[in-house]
């Protein structure tokens, strides 16, 4: 049986919509201003601030720590952070490592709580047409480069490599390594050249850990409008803020960095894993996510 959820102050990165939501199993079967339905429970969402559950991007997670240490890791860096899919990296140094490096990591997180995505982060010199195709075969949802020679770019293939990616398309993510932090703003702006002017996809920022992922990161990665969205068709995730005058006009980074003594309620798809202090560790109930086309909501 569906249930509505009414008045809901939806926040969507810097925006504050009002909208019921007409909920039925695991995903959100419709989205207005009004919904009316008798038949259906209600609830009232009007004390609240609702937001997508977050997706979160971790490369230092605990894989070959103990159940106990794992779950404490789990609990803590997401679902009392209002998160409920997580992005991951397996380090591949050889292109003959990445099947087994990424069965390795999905065999580790077979007891996560929510879902999860494994990319790969790489050294440039292994960025190839041949690692790209096996990329796609593997449906890799972002390939980081790890840059530490900026005159290195220059000597890529990049023709090639588009070619390569096409018509999967999964993003390149860059990487700037120690060495190059003092000069990281040269660095990005030519990555970002020479993205835009070889028409790769790419994102042009280097995407940061502990921090929900913007949408158009997660178009890029193939996650959104199914994940960390309130749309028609969603998975019902999301999370329950105790509305206050002081995060009214608060964006989404905002509210999850400073404001989580509010967040009240976590759902991951349509069940409760957080009410209150009280979290649900269910091991086992995230799955590994297959992202079948990145890009493919045009924003």
């Amino acid at each position: 049986m569906g249930y509505i959820i009414e008045n809901a102050n939806i926040l969507k990165e810097m925006k504050l919509t009002r909208s019921s939501l007409l909920v039925e199993g695991d995903h959100i079967a419709a989205k207005k201003d009004l919904i009316h339905h008798n038949k259906y429970v209600k609830m009232n969402a009007e004390s609240y601030i609702m937001t997508p559950s977050y997706v979160l991007l971790d490369t230092r997670i605990p894989l070959n720590a103990s159940f106990h240490e794992f779950r404490t890791y789990m609990v803590d860096n997401f679902l009392l952070k209002g998160c409920t899919t997580l992005v991951t990296c397996s380090s591949i140094t050889y292109e003959s490592e990445l099947t087994e490096k990424i069965k390795e990591t999905k065999t580790a997180l077979i007891s996560s709580p929510i879902d999860f995505l494994i990319s790969v982060k790489i050294p440039l010199r292994l960025l190839t047409p041949s690692f790209i195709r096996k990329c796609k075969k593997e449906r890799i949802p972002a390939i980081f480069i790890y840059i530490e020679d900026l005159n290195e770019l220059t000597n890529i293939p990049w023709g090639w490599i588009r070619e390569a990616l096409f018509p999967y398309n999964c993003p390149l993510v860059p990487l700037i390594s120690t060495d190059l932090k003092k000069d990281a703003r040269r660095a990005l702006s030519k990555w970002k050249d020479i993205m835009e002017n070889e028409k790769i996809p790419a994102i042009l920022e280097e995407m940061k850990e502990d921090q929900p992922l913007s949408v158009p990161v997660l178009n890029k990665i193939g996650l959104y409008p199914q994940k960390a969205s309130l749309l028609h068709g969603a998975e019902v995730s999301y999370n329950l803020y105790l509305k206050a005058r002081e995060i009214i006009n608060v964006d989404e980074v905002e509210l999850f960095h400073y404001h989580s003594d509010r967040l009240l309620v976590t759902v991951n798809k349509g069940k409760v894993v957080r009410a209150g202090e009280e979290v649900l560790f269910k091991p086992g109930y995230g799955e590994y996510v297959r992202v079948r086309t990145p890009s493919y909501f045009a924003l």
